[in-house]
């Protein structure tokens, strides 16, 4: 039988942890220092050292690395082809040398100041050229930077950083000095392990999973298409475990063999939730394991490290992207905001301490470090902002955007879809489009168009498919699907972008006018009049009389609309309908 006081013990934990993490998170946002922090802090204030509220960190740490795990798979989504060739000088160019030179830097600087072995140095130094995505990203896109080209590179570089994780834990495995590790395969076997693992997940995830999601998105199950997508991470993952490999490395690769599928925006936004609360734990959990006293009896050593890291992360940035023909001042900006430690340095330190390369308490001192200088990030860039911002002139003429985010989101590629989508593309604006119809998204890739599988009336789907960086959001979805509600939602989420929607009918229109929406399209009232024009046409009726009678249809209708919208009710100026229209001879 269950241990009730186990139970219950859980949910008493459960209910600490995550109030702790609530409210830090919150005062956090606040005082604008990041969530990750707010995390951290909320782990060491209710944990073992402090309070007390909550022991047994390393208990919970193996279910919080599953956040990891799934924000490689959500990094793996992001890594469809086009936008890795599009960007592949500043990714494997720019973000190659910044991870290698910082690396080989910060670790002189701790084996030569601070007397670590050449491997634990190495150990520590790598994971600190890391800078932290989960604060970086939020802080470009508050700032409405992150579709500029200094968004472009400095994303280009966090992706890079996000991807050597992988190498990163393969090193510090190969320096490895607990007995564990090197009475395992030889290095060679490990390298043949994993290419033939990542080769099979691909060819899992095209003659496997693509048929498996295709078959979900026809049932029309989003509760499958969740459990589908959980699946395919902790499948993945797992299989790398059983050969010994990273399971970082499997969920990343599982995640780029989906990335050109049609369901990447619903798998990021299925699996989003999952991330967002499993990495809240992972940092909780971090919080509570660091030692803060063995943290309290060198906080000189602390304060300095993370003085040294943020200097020499920013210097060698600076010089790399100027290096790579960035102005000064963008450059400088580049630099400040990742001088930062990341999120994936607590993963690697504990990496580390299992391989025996650093102690639990050097893993805590460098936790702290990281800690610090994520806390300095947002104030250093308040502090340098005049000097990194140049003022523009009038007469300059500014780069514009060059991300691969469209203007324009097209929700619903169906007849009418199809005819809004082609004219915008044939105008080469960059839209994105979006259907739940697994047939239409097969016969318009048979055609040469991408069509993403994913309900777009949901926000967060929305949001997966760039909607907070669109300047356009066109709803052409069959039937009276479109509500009030809906529209307020999307308004709200998005202030930025024009609505245009596809009404169903008089009824749907009436419905809509007056909300958020700028532009509602009764979807045959158009067709509906091009075939009276060329009815009357066939009869003989003249081009004026035609242009005549279309010009009072419209009058009429438009007042009729008037009417019925202020009255709410669909049969008010219903005598408007009876009135006939007075044709040549019967109007003299």
């Amino acid at each position: 039988m269950s241990d009730p006081g186990a139970a219950t013990s859980l949910l008493r934990d459960g209910f600490i942890l995550l109030g702790a993490g609530l409210g830090f998170v919150l005062l956090f946002r606040r005082l604008r220092l990041g969530a990750t922090l707010g995390f951290l802090v909320a782990g060491a204030v209710v944990g073992p050292q402090m309070l007390g509220l909550v022991g047994d960190a390393e208990s919970r740490l193996g279910i919080a690395e599953l956040g990891i795990t799934l924000l490689l798979f959500i990094v793996g989504l992001e890594l469809n082809p086009a936008r890795l060739w599009r960007m592949k000088q500043d990714i494997f160019g720019l973000g190659l040398i910044q991870v290698a030179v910082c690396g080989i830097a910060i670790s002189a600087i701790i084996a030569i100041f601070a007397h670590f072995s050449i491997p634990a140095a190495l150990a520590l130094g790598l994971p600190l050229a890391l800078s932290s995505t989960a604060q970086v990203l939020p802080m470009l896109q508050s700032a409405g930077r992150l579709r500029t080209p200094f968004g472009e590179r400095a994303f280009s570089i966090l992706l890079f950083q996000d991807l050597s994780i992988i190498p990163l834990i393969t090193i510090i495995a190969a320096m490895s000095r607990n007995p564990a590790d090197t009475g395992g395969p030889p290095g060679w076997v490990l390298v043949i392990y994993t290419i033939a693992a990542i080769v099979g997940l691909i060819a899992a995830g095209r003659f496997v999973l693509r048929p498996l999601f295709r078959g979900i998105g026809n049932l029309g199950e989003r509760e499958m298409f969740v459990f589908a997508a959980l699946f395919t991470v902790i499948a993945s993952a797992a299989l790398m475990e059983a050969l010994g490999l990273s399971t970082a490395l499997g969920a990343f690769v599982a995640g780029v063999m989906l990335a050109d599928s049609p369901y990447r925006h619903e798998l990021e936004a299925d699996v989003e939730p999952f991330r967002s609360i499993l990495l809240g734990l992972f940092f909780l959990t971090i919080g509570m394991m660091l030692n803060l006293h063995a943290i309290a009896e060198r906080p000189l050593f602390v304060a300095a490290m993370a003085a040294a890291l943020i200097a020499t992360k920013t210097l060698v940035i600076f010089l790399i992207a100027l290096a790579f023909r960035m102005n000064w001042r963008g450059a400088l900006a580049l630099g400040v905001l990742l001088s930062q430690g990341g999120e994936f340095g607590f993963v690697l330190f504990a990496q580390a301490t299992n391989a025996y390369l650093i102690a639990p308490d050097a893993a805590s001192l460098f936790g702290a470090i990281i800690t610090l200088s994520m806390a300095t990030t947002p104030f250093l860039m308040m502090a340098t902002r005049r000097l990194r911002e140049q003022p523009a002139r009038a007469d300059e003429e500014r780069e514009g955007p060059s991300a691969d985010g469209a203007n324009a989101l097209v929700v619903g590629y169906g007849r009418f879809g199809q005819t809004v989508g082609q004219i915008l593309l044939a105008s080469e604006i960059p839209v994105t489009l979006i259907d739940t119809d697994i047939e239409m998204i097969d016969v318009a890739a048979e055609f040469g168009a991408k069509v993403y599988y994913g309900d777009g009336t949901r926000l967060d789907v929305l949001r997966q498919a760039g909607a907070a960086d669109a300047e356009l959001i066109l709803f052409c979805i069959d039937g009276d699907q479109i509500s009030p509600d809906i529209m307020e939602g999307v308004h709200k989420a998005f202030p930025d972008a024009a609505i245009y929607v596809r009404a169903y009918d008089r009824r749907a229109l009436v419905k809509l006018k007056g909300g958020p929406a700028k532009l509602v399209v009764r979807e045959v009232l158009e067709s509906a009049v091009t075939m009276a024009r060329r009815a009357l046409g066939e009869l003989g009726v003249a081009n004026e009389e035609i242009d005549r009678a279309e010009a009072m249809y419209r009058a009429r209708d438009k007042e009729r609309l008037r009417i019925q919208i202020e009255a709410g009710d669909i049969r008010a100026a219903r005598t408007l309908t009876a009135q006939q229209v007075p044709w040549g001879s019967n109007d003299k």
